[in-house]
């Protein structure tokens, strides 16, 4: 029988893996330090991924694809071989922000390669310090591995257009992640224009994780958005956030309560509002 892996690993159950020859931890941490962070201390033999030059390709203008589009498919598996991810590898994705950020979004892309053994670390790197993980700051290489044999993301994607054709339908939902004075267009700290996709309701992010910055359990999840997208499809529900990274740790936190993977839209605000495509604003 095929062993199935929860997309959630705990702290506790890291400790007992650390010597597995299958094993691969990706430091997925992002943000102006993120590398020179790792360089000073990360998960011992964890290799780092850039979101920025590895999980994206970004274009100069933003209004093609947002700020962090899926780099081709081709592009990522190479990078996938040269990071020493095999098909039979278990990879374990932390950050340090609780896999809220590209942690998240490795763990789609990923699935999306059709790999099963993929897991984010809950509660990141500060967790895993707590189960006394061994921490390291020496220089981590892995051998380079065979190339995922794929040509073509097998998770749902939505685009502009069809983010708009749902947006107006019944028994279809747009979920926007961002936190609500981003989705009420109170503050903008990272794109042009303020406000939401019209029709797009919020269900913030940080709402997955209890009060330590951990996933809340999965029957918890199971049942929080159970009641949220109540009869609609999987098919018809496409999630959102301000790149397409973010709105991975709801698909992710979906996953863990068990529902179907939905739609994820990876342009999200950042294309919508930058190709001048109506949006709704809640200002005071």
């Amino acid at each position: 029988m095929k062993a199935t892996y929860s997309p959630i690993i705990q702290g506790s159950e890291l400790q007992s893996l650390h010597n597995s020859k299958d094993l691969v931890i990706v430091d997925a941490s992002n943000g102006i330090n993120a590398k020179s962070n790792y360089q000073a201390k990360h998960l011992e033999g964890a290799i780092f991924v850039d979101l920025n030059t590895q999980l994206a390709e970004i274009k100069d203008n933003l209004a093609i694809g947002g700020r962090h589009p899926l780099p081709r498919i081709d592009n990522f598996t190479r990078t996938l071989a040269e990071l020493g991810i095999a098909p039979k590898s278990h990879v374990i994705i932390y950050d340090d922000k609780n896999g809220s950020n590209a942690a998240a979004r490795f763990w789609w892309m990923l699935k999306a390669v059709g790999h099963e053994k993929v897991q984010v670390l809950n509660g990141g790197l500060h967790e895993a310090e707590k189960h006394h993980f061994p921490i390291s700051s020496k220089i981590e290489t892995r051998q380079k591995a065979s190339l995922f044999k794929v040509d073509h993301w097998k998770l749902p994607l939505a685009n502009m257009e069809e983010v708009e054709n749902f947006s107006k339908n019944d028994n279809h939902l747009v979920i926007d992640v961002r936190e609500p004075k981003r989705y009420s267009g109170e503050t903008e700290p990272i794109d042009l224009i303020a406000g939401h996709i019209p029709g797009a309701i919020n269900a913030p992010f940080h709402e997955n994780l209890d009060e330590n910055g951990l996933f809340l359990n999965p029957q918890l999840l199971k049942m929080k958005y159970q009641k949220l997208i109540e009869t609609v499809r999987p098919e018809n529900i496409i999630i959102h956030c301000g790149s397409g990274v973010t709105a991975c740790h709801t698909i992710l936190a979906m996953a863990y309560g068990g529902l179907e993977i939905p739609k994820l839209y990876v342009g999200s605000w950042s294309e919508w509002s930058r190709n001048n495509k109506p949006i709704k604003r809640y200002n005071k």
